[in-house]
């Protein structure tokens, strides 16, 4: 590509030579033979801009060097620096006829049979593929959790797989409600070959086909290869044929892959005799997506994976599955009522880490750092608890976590920097029987914010705690209370005689009264030290989770200026601890 250039006009006084250089490839030629290399290309819509530097040195050619524009076509420039996208095209194929009934369905409303591929497809995919007694650990563990149906290997591909599904057997470790399968490669009269062999052991084995280029063939000829396997083995009602459609690679939208789903239920022989089964995998991130609507589509039965590990980006996760339907009301018949130690176990066994971001399974799956969102999540702890309700419904928590072993404790509301007044009220009072007055959880939720700023971490529940301690309670400076009497007064007041000092100065006794004990004590101290606040909030409780018979008051106080200040005490001495609390605000202010 030769392509013209001319200076740039801000250069134009570096050369008493003007040149009118061409590039061919990457290099300047100008009239003087001389060879610059073009080193830098920045775009400006149509145009670019290229710095070009001599190869001799700057000394002798400083006339001739400098930026250069040049007019070059926006096609052809972004040919040069964009990835070559023009080599691919789609690798799938629509049904011949329309397929779309699967989209009048909005929710799927019974699970379908699940398959673990766990210890074929998803070993195989490992670094290191798990030994002998780690495949037995993880079989029970499938077992536990309620597949019924466990894909145990490939025993012809080696002593290892063999070995293990012989242990199976002679230990009596297969429970008699679950079916293992295995898996071998399709010969030539392979479907004649495994209908004879099990005649002749008088065997009721089941069978299952998988056409495994599925998604990149056309649906017709799938159809085609399907339905000959099926005139061979003829499958009956208490002797069903298995046809599993894979998307072995991921290659189309999850739409398509339900319109192919769709075509072959409407069109394999003996269909109530067959049970349509896909093996979705993850190439587009969309295997859960596939899966989901392929069994709108028509499919019965789902292979997959605990937390989608398999070949490349990953078998469907089964978890999210069926998890999906707990979360509607829809029975998943499997039990995750402990993830965090399925996680754990997964993670010894495969070698494997599940990412805190994976749905329902993740450390932080239900945690929630956002201030509105922390709000919002404790609010609606509140309503379920005041008119505990029939069903789920808490913003941001599509499940109860506490259904799969998590607790609103460690894994919901979580402080950092980014949190607000809810979380941390939240956590004060779900960990500690703190219930502040709302205006009170501002400042705490500011002092919070602050720290966890400062220190570049979240704060744990036992560390914002201590944190309100040290900035709401046992203020002593510069304000002194030393002792308090009460009188009642015939008028129905109360007078309070207040022992008190304020920074250096001597304790002094002042009378003052007022509505209520605390009012007749903010009103002896203001006289005394000429403070000029108003008592604006005063609210207590008992401390249920306490040992003792403590109780905890909050006062605030508004200075002149508008400034809140607050305090808080702990006493058994209700009275002794809302003095306390004033005397805090106070110092606080």
């Amino acid at each position: 590509m030769e392509l013209t250039f001319e200076w740039l006009p801000e250069l134009r006084n570096y050369s008493r030579r003007r040149r009118n250089p061409t590039v061919t490839g990457e290099r300047i030629s100008t009239a003087s033979g001389r060879i610059r290399r073009v080193h830098g290309i920045f775009r400006e819509e149509e145009w670019y801009r290229v710095r070009a530097v001599s190869l001799t040195s700057l000394a002798e050619q400083a006339g001739d060097v400098g930026l250069f524009s040049y007019v070059s076509s926006k096609k052809e420039m972004e040919e040069k620096i964009m990835m070559n996208y023009k080599k691919y095209q789609k690798q799938y194929f629509m049904p011949p006829v329309p397929c779309y009934d699967w989209v009048k369905k909005d929710s799927i409303d019974h699970a379908p049979v699940w398959c673990s591929v766990d210890l074929r497809d998803g070993n195989q995919a490992l670094v290191i593929p798990m030994d002998l007694d780690t495949k037995i650990e993880f079989f029970k563990l499938l077992c536990k959790v309620g597949f019924k149906e466990i894909e145990v290997g490939f025993p012809a591909a080696s002593e290892t797989e063999y070995v293990f599904l012989r242990r199976l057997i002679e230990e009596n470790l297969i429970p008699d409600d679950v079916t293992v399968q295995v898996l071998t490669q399709a010969r030539e009269e392979g479907a004649e070959l495994l209908q004879k062999l099990t005649e002749e052991e008088n065997e009721s084995y089941r069978f299952e086909y998988s056409p495994e280029s599925f998604t990149g063939t056309e649906p017709e000829y799938a159809l085609e290869v399907c339905n000959a396997v099926l005139d061979v083995w003829k499958p009956t009602a208490d002797r069903k044929a298995i046809i599993n459609l894979p998307s072995t690679v991921e290659l189309s939208m999850p739409h398509v892959y339900a319109s192919q789903v769709e075509y072959m239920s409407k069109n394999l022989k003996c269909r109530d005799n067959v049970v349509l089964s896909l093996h979705p995998h993850n190439d587009r991130g969309c295997g859960v997506s596939d899966a989901e609507l392929g069994v709108l589509a028509g499919a019965d039965r789902v292979e997959g994976t605990l937390f989608g590990n398999g070949e490349r980006t990953g078998n469907v996760d089964i978890i999210t599955l069926a998890m999906n339907l707990y979360m509607q009301g829809v029975n998943p018949e499997m039990n995750f009522d402990n993830m965090k130690d399925l996680v754990d176990r997964y993670e010894e066994y495969t070698g494997m880490q599940v990412g805190p971001r994976t749905p329902y399974c993740g450390s932080l799956v239900f945690a929630a750092f956002s201030g509105s969102h922390q709000d919002a999540i404790a609010k609606g702890m509140h309503w379920r608890e005041e008119h505990d309700p029939d069903h789920w419904t808490v913003p941001y928590l599509p499940i109860d976590p506490t259904d799969i072993g998590r607790s609103y404790d460690a894994d919901v509301i979580r402080i950092n920097s980014q949190s607000g007044k809810g979380g941390v009220g939240y956590v004060l009072e779900t960990h500690y029987d703190l219930i502040l007055p709302k205006k009170m959880r501002e400042a705490m939720g500011y002092a919070a914010k602050d720290l966890s700023d400062h220190l570049h971490k979240e704060l744990k529940p036992d560390e914002i705690f201590s944190l309100f301690k040290q900035t709401f309670e046992d203020k002593n400076s510069p304000l002194t209370v030393n002792g308090v009497h009460f009188r009642q007064l015939d008028s129905g007041r109360i007078e309070a005689s207040v022992n008190s000092r304020y920074g250096d100065g001597e304790f002094a006794v002042t009378k003052a009264e007022g509505n209520g004990r605390l009012d007749a004590v903010s009103n002896a101290l203001k006289k005394a030290h000429g403070l000029d606040y108003t008592l604006t909030t005063y609210q207590e409780h008992a401390l249920t989770k306490s040992s003792s018979s403590n109780a905890i008051a909050y006062v605030g106080i508004q200075e002149k200026n508008g400034t809140m200040s607050w305090g808080a005490a702990v006493d058994p001495d209700i009275i002794r601890a809302s003095i306390d609390a004033l005397v805090t605000a106070v110092n606080n202010s």
